[in-house]
């Protein structure tokens, strides 16, 4: 199996890592990510400037061919697969983002942008995401079980697998949740900070989320907050 991963927290960024050497397990695994990070840019592509990309020869998974890119996370996935590699790929996936991309939250994510590029290509697709604060043992335990389940699971045309790991600790995690269905509500519900007068009357603002804390039964957010492994199957608008 020919696998291209990507993400949108950088080619550095040790999700990408840890899920590169869980790729490996299902075959030849190829890197083709965002030089710096691009959380939030969504669908997002380059059309009127070059796309730059490099080798990535000190790599820390070995047997890895990784590549970074001056791109968005759709854009690595279309330079990776259309020209970076000699061959198609037989599924993308994108992550492990650093941060839940579930509920309202999915149409800013690149990770899940990136994800429905690939679906848009024509690829089986995963986006891969997790809590932000750092916990990765729930993902560790579950990564490669969830992978085996869904990775020669077809889904509909245009549509992607969506999982999120929870960043409870191991022991308080109940298992892995199927089919969840995407939450309308939002994980945070934001507003802007005041924090900086400018020149000629300008204002700085900074944007502050509060995580809403409530989600409607059988979605990928109620999942998450009751301590589940989410995994989902949606298309770029969400059902």
């Amino acid at each position: 199996m020919r696998i291209l991963l990507t993400n949108d927290d950088g080619i550095n960024a040790e999700g990408l890592e840890r899920l590169a050497r869980v790729a490996t397990s299902f075959g030849e695994v190829w890197i083709v990510a965002p030089a710096t990070e691009r959380s939030a840019a969504s669908h997002s592509i380059t059309l009127r400037h070059p796309i730059d990309v490099y080798p990535v020869n000190d790599y820390p998974v070995e047997g890895v061919k990784a590549f970074s890119c001056s791109g968005m996370p759709a854009d690595c996935v279309r330079v990776g697969s259309l020209s970076v590699m000699p061959e198609k790929p037989d599924v993308v996936m994108s992550g492990i983002n650093k941060g839940y991309n579930m509920a309202s939250d999915i149409q800013y994510s690149a990770t899940a942008g990136a994800a429905f590029e690939a679906a848009f290509q024509g690829y089986h697709s995963i986006a891969v995401s997790e809590g932000f604060k750092g916990n990765h043992e729930v993902t560790d335990k579950y990564l490669y079980e969830v992978l085996s389940k869904i990775i020669n699971v077809p889904v509909p045309e245009g549509h992607i697998h969506n999982v999120n790991f929870p960043e409870c600790p191991l022991s308080e995690c109940k298992g892995v949740l199927y089919d969840r269905t995407v939450s309308p509500y939002m994980f945070y519900k934001d507003h802007y900070d005041e924090i900086e007068k400018l020149e000629n009357g300008g204002i700085r603002y900074m944007v502050h989320g509060v995580e809403t804390g409530y989600a409607d039964e059988g979605s990928d957010f109620k999942a998450l907050l009751d301590g589940y492994v989410s995994v989902g199957i949606v298309n770029n608008i969400g059902y």
